[in-house]
């Protein structure tokens, strides 16, 4: 495996380009027997076509075309001409690229967040492609909503994305339903005048030298010490809902009497993401966690010394552990009752890879996470996208999207405003990392 540094400076990984398509299963039964017909539907045409080539006796038929419409949905700024149309532009040019296929698209508006709730409401009015969070797939999911990716499909995605954003678009019945189009994680932002590239490997080596901002009551971030201390989240790739969370160990045990002794260095600063780059600003901070969305932001205020690094390790009785951050992602999701499955998932897959994620990252600055792209000259000189990528494929955890992954988050908080109020100590340690462990795996109203 490449050190980390050696990672930021060479290529992230190889991917390949797309392979032949072919939809092996959907949501419903009818769907997948649709599918099988369609696959036997080419093979047949393709051996017909090799018996009149080898004949010669018959000339080639014009290209039969067929007209159809396919609804899109999209947050709004991708279609806006502003921010480059993104939508717009790649369904048009799709469309150039498949003369087989003379399509009409219609457009309309939902957010990632929303996918997971507007499309069950009504799934054939709802849109035949659509972007939603990694994190709603249990909810289209349950509801039948999502096209599972299945044959040469499914070998598209697991070739070019990190295992860890496929992982998170995985059901429980072991399916793929969605293309990533781009990452949530988050890393470091730090002040190159105060922190070389060694101290950052280490968050103790850090806060010898300055201000660490660190969002310590928010479970989207305290959880990175747990999992680094080998707590799991619904198994080891995040899709066993009967493992539930883990977190009474020895290990996490260690590391809560760890995060008793951080809290109480002067040069820890308990701060969400929001609130420390203003700290940073006035020169209260020096380095904070936080993911993409901040990071135009803090390159301006930093200019020359910006600085982003992955997590770092901590050392812990003795042995230096890597912290881990939680990975989701933004996925293009295919209906399951589409009209057109074979064009719908093919656009699909389309949104999702090499050419229109480079739109997007031009365009709209959307990191993008095809691996091929990210070995580009262009990609690799982007600090962040560098460190996102390293993060999606070393240190990343697949976010579950379980219902109950939401019983983690308030005793998340809970534990985490102890811990800096100095309500967990090191006699109670052990007494109230157990309660915690059993609160993240109840809803509280059983």
């Amino acid at each position: 495996m490449l050190t980390r540094r050696d990672f930021l400076k060479t290529a992230v990984v190889t991917g390949t380009g797309l392979t032949a398509m072919g939809l092996v299963g959907c949501s419903s039964s009818s769907d997948s027997t649709s599918s099988s017909s369609e696959e036997e539907t080419v093979s047949e045409s393709s051996q017909a076509e090799e018996t009149t080539s080898s004949s010669e006796a018959e000339e080639t038929e014009e290209l039969e075309v067929t007209s159809l419409t396919l609804t899109v949905w999209s947050p709004s700024e991708d279609q806006d001409s502003e921010y480059g149309a993104w939508l717009n532009t790649m369904c048009e040019q799709f469309n150039e690229e498949h003369p087989e296929w003379d399509i009409t698209f219609e457009y309309g508006v939902c957010t990632e967040s929303n996918a997971k709730s507007l499309v069950p409401q009504d799934l054939d009015a709802a849109a035949d492609v659509f972007i939603f969070s990694s994190t709603g797939l249990e909810n289209l999911c349950e509801t039948n909503c999502l096209a599972e990716f299945g044959g040469s499909y499914l070998e598209t995605i697991q070739e070019n994305y990190a295992e860890v954003l496929v992982q998170g678009l995985t059901y429980s019945d072991g399916g793929v339903y969605g293309v990533p189009m781009t990452t949530n994680t988050y890393f470091v932002y730090y002040d190159k005048s105060v922190f070389s590239e060694e101290d950052v490997t280490s968050l103790d080596a850090m806060l010898e030298k300055g201000k660490v901002a660190i969002p310590m009551t928010n479970g989207f971030y305290n959880a990175a010490f747990f999992l680094g201390a080998g707590a799991t989240f619904f198994g080891e790739d995040g899709t066993d809902r009967e493992a539930g969370i883990v977190l009474n160990t020895e290990e996490c045990l260690a590391m809560t009497d760890y995060l008793i002794d951080l809290v109480a260095n002067d040069n820890l600063v308990i701060a969400e993401p929001s609130d420390a780059i203003s700290m940073m600003e006035a020169g209260e901070v020096n380095a904070y966690w936080c993911g993409t969305w901040q990071s135009a932001q803090t390159q301006e205020l930093l200019g020359d010394n910006f600085g982003v690094a992955p997590l770092p390790s901590v050392n812990v009785d003795g042995e230096d552990i890597q912290l881990l951050a939680f990975c989701s992602s933004k996925a293009i999701g295919v209906k399951s009752n589409t009209a057109y499955p074979e064009v719908a998932v093919a656009l699909a897959i389309y949104l999702g890879g090499y050419d229109s994620q480079k739109y997007h990252y031009e365009s709209r600055g959307y990191v993008p996470c095809y691996t091929s792209l990210l070995e580009e000259d262009e990609i690799q000189a982007d600090e962040v996208v560098a460190v996102d990528a390293y993060t999606n494929a070393y240190i990343g955890y697949p976010r579950a999207s379980f219902t109950e992954m939401s019983y983690f988050w308030d005793p998340a908080e809970s534990f985490g405003m102890e811990l800096r109020d100095g309500v967990i100590t090191h006699d109670n340690a052990a007494e109230k990392l157990a309660t915690f462990e059993e609160s993240v795996n109840s809803s509280g109203v059983e």
